[in-house]
């Protein structure tokens, strides 16, 4: 089905049902279906035709859901923004990308202005909350539409459409701008209907707090949500006695927030204050968790904890670990699948392959690739990039790791130059692109070293040039600039020369070792 069906079935089942709550707006489905409808019907009124690429730049609000919905519903092609990022880098993303139309929050006018100079296909901006200048609000945008498309627009076929793009998201950029995933509605029905049996939580009376950025992995659970006819409560942002405190609030049933924000739970000094029994299901995205706090958390919030593994190339759900096995493993039995990602979904094969391709045998560590209809059909305008990941005619997702004999995945280490802090990708290239790019710096590495807070964060590793001095707070505010905070790194070390290997390459492992000698595996 379209992606946009999936939605439509869970408002036909539950029309008078609170859809979404955002501090004092309330909808209903049906309120919020016909909100979609105006969207989609301003869109085509004002040009929009076929798969136009269409961004949400905003911080948490109930209306970049909506918004999504609108631009899906119009035939439109969805494009997230992360708004961590620098001004820079999201230009060049949603230039690579094509983007023509924007909705926006109005606390990000200033960098719309730098958009609009830099996107040469940018032509359509809709403020969310506000009118901007000659930019309408959404409420005076969708009244466009409601003269000359007063039918539902219906651009679907009898198959579903299944390759057209739903959406066009951006993965961490390497050198450049941001590659772009290309999500099907395939991939994206094949996700949502896991997910809808993955994440159900035997209850009807579905609650989802949503206090994570829904540009991301928030956005998409929030959408699966609505599809089971769920509650959806928007946060503007996280914030751990908030979040503590709206799950006793609205009985919260469901909930996905990155190992970082469960740590902040955990470690706050009003967690016992709180009744958390209607939790059914805690899911824990991003990257791994730690055991000794996953099992913490089994303790403190009951048996809902939960965790997939995905990627922005196979969304969310290659693997599944419920929540009877967690809590099992809490108790002490098989204690070490508090370590695992859990077992691969039903719509994946997962295998364990070495650097020629052949498939390894169970214990055996290696990289983690797939196949299924999952996955995405490639990167945009990247054919290279694309071949890389599809070498031995399997998806190959850049992580190490094994499986047991039970069927159980392991994560241990990652293939990729690439750095998870806080549930963000930081690709280091980038990073260190933008270290080089100073006058002091000879030469730089940069890598992942272990944060209790973060799970990862990013460090650089100068060598200066002959006679120069630069400080850390230098090179950080310098990354900061270009890079925004998320990819900045936390601390930097300065040494006299880079280790290489023997093929004269930056010897990544022998500068991850020292942060990395005490754990059982080498990522956090």
């Amino acid at each position: 089905m379209r992606a946009i069906d999936y939605f439509d079935k869970g408002a036909d089942a539950n029309s008078e049902r609170t859809a979404i709550v955002d501090r004092e707006s309330r909808y209903t489905y049906r309120e919020m279906r016909e909100i979609t409808r105006r969207i989609a019907r301003a869109m085509r009124a004002n040009g929009s035709n076929g798969e136009e690429r269409a961004a949400l730049y905003s911080p948490n609000d109930a209306r970049v859901l909506i918004c999504m919905l609108g631009i899906l519903r119009a035939g439109a092609v969805w494009v997230p923004i992360n708004s961590r990022n620098a001004p820079e880098a999201n230009a060049e993303y949603m230039a690579y990308a094509e983007v023509s139309w924007l909705f926006y929050h109005s606390s990000y006018r200033k960098q719309v202005d730098e958009l609009r100079a830099r996107v040469p296909k940018l032509r359509h901006f809709i403020c969310i909350d506000a009118e901007d200048g000659l930019n309408p609000s959404l409420e005076k945008f969708m009244d466009s539409g409601s003269a000359s498309a007063s039918e539902e627009i219906d651009w679907g076929d009898p198959y579903g459409n299944p390759d057209r793009l739903m959406g066009l998201v951006p993965t961490g950029g390497t050198t450049g701008a941001a590659k772009g995933v290309m999500v099907t509605d395939l991939a994206w029905g094949t996700m949502t209907e896991m997910a809808s049996q993955y994440w159900a939580g035997e209850t009807a009376d579905r609650v989802c707090l949503t206090s994570a950025p829904l540009s991301h992995a928030a956005g998409v659970v929030a959408f699966v949500m609505t599809t089971l006819g769920a509650t959806n409560v928007v946060m503007p942002a996280f914030d751990a006695l908030e979040v503590l405190g709206n799950i006793e609030r609205h009985r919260v049933t469901h909930m996905f927030l990155p190992p970082t924000a469960l740590y902040a739970l955990l470690d706050h000094p009003q967690l016992s204050d709180f009744d958390y029994s209607s939790l059914r299901v805690f899911l824990i995205v991003a990257s791994p968790v730690s055991p000794d706090k996953f099992k913490k958390a089994v303790e403190v919030f009951g048996p809902c904890m939960c965790q997939s593994y995905g990627q922005t190339e196979a969304p969310m759900l290659l693997t599944w670990l419920d929540r009877e096995t967690v809590a099992a493993a809490a108790a002490g039995e098989h204690i070490e699948r508090l370590r695992s990602c859990g077992k691969a979904t039903s719509a994946v094969t997962l295998a364990v392959m070495d650097e020629q391709g052949r498939i390894l045998p169970d214990n055996t560590p290696g990289e983690i690739v797939a196949r299924g209809s999952l996955v995405t059909p490639g990167y945009y305008k990247l054919p290279e990039a694309t071949a890389e990941i599809r070498t031995h005619g399997w998806h190959h997702t850049g992580d190490v790791g094994y499986r047991d004999g039970d069927g159980f995945f392991y994560i241990v280490d990652r293939k990729k130059d690439m750095i998870i802090t806080g549930g963000f990708n930081v690709y280091c290239a980038e990073v260190e692109a933008a270290v080089m790019a100073l006058p002091q710096v000879h030469e730089c590495a940069v890598i992942g070293v272990p944060d209790e807070k973060w799970g990862e964060a990013v460090k650089a590793i100068v060598v200066l040039r002959a006679g120069e001095t630069l400080g850390e707070d230098a090179i950080i505010a310098h990354c900061k600039e270009k890079l925004g905070g998320v990819k900045a790194p936390n601390s930097v070390a300065f040494i006299s020369a880079i280790p290489k290997t023997a093929a004269g390459k930056t010897d990544k492992k022998a500068l991850r070792k020292p942060y990395w000698a005490s754990r059982d595996r080498s990522v956090h």
